[in-house]
């Protein structure tokens, strides 16, 4: 079959009649085509432009996306589903990609033992090309409990139980002889108890925490008929160690002199947990001190080394307690010299390379007061131990309100106290309050006080006080 192409078509400009020409080709080829097609199936086509040209045959893209924060990432698995399923594993940079993907919806969902992930999943579509940005998860670690029961309970009440390896705490077994530990992340622990006068069945126990809470980690307590042991240990060389004065301080205070071998001992201790501290003038010991857990048996070998000083300084250490307290509390030494300590685990601190003088030391910790709040020492050719701090933890108040919006559009509120009713009142806010609810957290504990609430329109203006409030703080 066979078209002509017509040249030209009267009144028509010199493109029209191509145009006319091909849409006439089109009618005519369909027309023409339609007998055929009814008689032996074949087809004719007529193709108009598309708004949006379709991928090429076989194309394929890709989705990538990122973990934050990239030092939790690393092991995170991805897993793709939907238009297609597949894995990846997340980079040390917290990136991660899938290639080779069709057009279509996916689903991409992040896991990791141990942590969580916001949002939890997100649906990606793919649709003519790649997709590299706003495909973010946010990794956020999981804390875990580990907890048991010492038996029986006249034991196991009051029993202290530490623990140590993933990480390190102390806590104290309530009545019935149950304890527990927060906030841990996964981790191999070991669990320990202590109580003067008993021994404990097993002497430990380790709790391997792996994405859930460990419960069930028991001991059983034996009551001992006045036992006594021992904490010895030597130290060396001879030189530092020979006349060393040793602290014992912890469970029990006492003191001793290391013999002409560098040997000490320290005998009829009960269960409990110990810290050992060796001074001589002249001599700087490593460690500082050592803590010794006397449980059942005699603890030897708490040992350690002198090293003799040029010019001698000194030290001064205490321990502040308890742990909840000590822990990280910071210390300061001013006086003859100055210096900031922080409180270890055991809540220990020392100052050393300090030279003849007097000092005065003062620990702090957000949310705790402290008993005394300091000390003066005087370093006089030796060293200055035991100087220790309770911690007393401040209850923190505060008063919430709220109201009822105002009625006109406004852009804030302010709040207003006074400590007798009916006024005076003082603004308690320092810009506008935007909300309808209000925190003071400037009260003070044993005091009553009085609210009202004004409304300030953008000019200004305030209305006139609201009803009045009372809050009691305990």
């Amino acid at each position: 079959m066979r078209f002509e192409q017509k040249k030209s078509v009267p009144g028509r400009n010199a493109h029209t009649p191509v145009l006319a020409s091909r849409a006439r080709r089109g009618v005519l080829c369909v027309a023409t085509l339609l007998p055929a097609l009814l008689v032996w199936g074949c087809a004719g086509v007529v193709s108009g432009q598309n708004s949006t040209a379709p991928s090429p045959p076989g194309q394929t893209f890709s989705i990538t996306g990122a973990i934050s924060p990239a030092a939790t990432a690393s092991g995170t698995t991805v897993t793709l589903s939907g238009a297609a399923n597949a894995t990846t594993t997340v980079s040390s940079s917290g990136s991660f990609t899938f290639a080779s993907l069709a057009n279509g919806t996916y689903t991409l969902t992040p896991s990791h033992a141990g942590y969580s992930f916001t949002p939890g999943s997100l649906n990606i579509t793919v649709s003519g090309a790649n997709i590299s940005t706003g495909i973010n998860f946010t990794a956020t670690a999981q804390t875990f409990g580990l907890s048991g029961t010492i038996s029986p309970v006249a034991g196991g009440s009051g029993a202290s139980v530490t623990l140590s390896g993933a990480g390190s705490a102390t806590t104290t077994a309530n009545s019935s002889g149950n304890y527990t530990f927060t906030g841990l992340a996964n981790g191999t622990y070991t669990v320990t108890p202590s109580r003067a006068g008993y021994t404990f069945n097993p002497t430990s126990q380790n709790a391997t925490i792996n994405g859930a809470s460990v419960s069930g980690v028991n001991f059983t307590a034996t009551q001992q008929v006045n036992p006594t042991f021992t904490i010895s240990g030597t130290i060396t060389p001879v030189a530092g160690g020979n006349g060393a004065t040793v602290t014992l301080s912890g469970a029990a205070a006492a003191s001793t002199t290391a013999n002409s071998s560098g040997n000490y001992s320290f005998t009829g201790l009960s269960n409990g947990v110990y810290a050992v501290t060796p001074s001589r003038a002249g001599y700087t010991f490593t460690p500082i001190s050592q803590n010794a857990t006397v449980n059942g048996a005699n603890v030897t070998g708490v040992n350690f080394t002198a090293t003799q000083q040029v010019n001698p300084t000194f030290t001064i250490s205490g321990t502040i307690s308890p742990l909840a307290g000590g822990i990280g509390a910071r210390v300061t030494l001013s006086g003859a010299a100055s210096g900031t300590a922080t409180a270890d685990g055991s809540g220990n601190y020392s100052f050393t390379g300090l030279a003849n003088g007097t000092y005065t030391v003062a620990p702090t910790n957000t949310g705790y007061t402290f008993s005394p709040v300091s000390l003066s020492e005087t370093v006089n050719g030796a060293n200055i131990g035991s100087v220790n701090f309770t911690a007393t933890p401040v209850q923190a108040h505060s008063a919430t309100l709220s109201w009822t919006a105002s009625t006109s559009a406004v852009p804030g509120y302010n709040i207003y106290r006074g400590s007798v009713t009916g006024g005076p009142y003082t603004l308690v806010n320092t810009s506008l309050v935007t909300l309808v609810t209000f925190t003071d957290s400037t009260v003070q504990s044993g005091a009553t006080y009085f609210y009202v609430t004004t409304a300030v329109d953008g000019s200004g203006n305030e209305s006139v006080f609201s009803n009045e409030v009372k809050a009691v703080i305990p």
